[in-house]
């Protein structure tokens, strides 16, 4: 059911381009159309670790792969829709307005970033890699989120500034309760103040 959620905003567009009803500005519209709802699924995908905490519903971590290659998928659109609709696969078209205008440089980042996460989304990349180096790569979804953020508010006008902050303060929520549940678990480090440290080996019989 989630599966076919997903998909509604990708169908919408395919309904308006069949039934050839787009806006007047239709390149713009399908660009802001699937940059939203890559920002929607990643917060999505960030929203099930507390979600999980929160009810103790366990099966909620199921949900978290899909929601992942959702946001790649509609970031990858709107990608797409960048190079291919707005500037026809033209590569110094491209590479002109990546670096000239800062909030597609942001944007580009925030994309090249999720590649090795799409990448590495099945199991058999969580064997090969590693669960511990695995974490430590996906953790820098929190940091797309940050540029998401940061390209969200580049190119909003001032009287559209109210749903880049609504954004930004559900990720920085996020962040909080990623940075608490961390210091939760963090272990303790034992401080010896003049005493000897205790030995937690058996010692040989004479």
């Amino acid at each position: 059911m989630l599966f076919g959620l997903c998909l509604l905003p990708a169908t919408r567009l395919l309904l308006l381009a069949w039934a050839d009803d787009f806006p007047e500005e239709p390149i713009e519209f399908v660009q802001r159309w699937t940059g939203i709802w890559t920002f929607n699924l990643l917060l999505l995908t960030l929203c099930v670790s507390p979600l999980r905490a929160i009810t103790q519903l366990h099966w909620l971590l199921r949900l978290r792969r899909m929601f992942g290659l959702f946001t790649f998928f509609y970031a990858a659109l709107h990608f797409l829709t960048f190079i291919g609709l707005d500037h026809g696969f033209e590569l110094e078209a491209i590479a002109r307005d990546v670096f000239k205008r800062p909030f597609v440089s942001v944007g580009f980042a925030a994309f090249v970033l999720l590649i090795p996460l799409a990448a590495t989304s099945s199991q058999w990349a969580v064997r090969r890699l590693g669960g511990l180096r695995w974490q430590e790569l996906h953790r820098s979804i929190y940091l797309i989120g940050i540029l998401a953020c940061v390209h969200y508010f580049w190119l909003s006008e001032l009287a559209e500034l109210l749903w880049p902050i609504a954004y930004t303060a559900a990720l920085a929520l996020l962040l909080a309760w990623r940075m608490r549940e961390r210091r939760r678990k963090a272990i303790p480090v034992a401080r010896f103040q003049g005493a000897k440290p205790i030995k937690f080996f058996k010692q040989k019989p004479d």
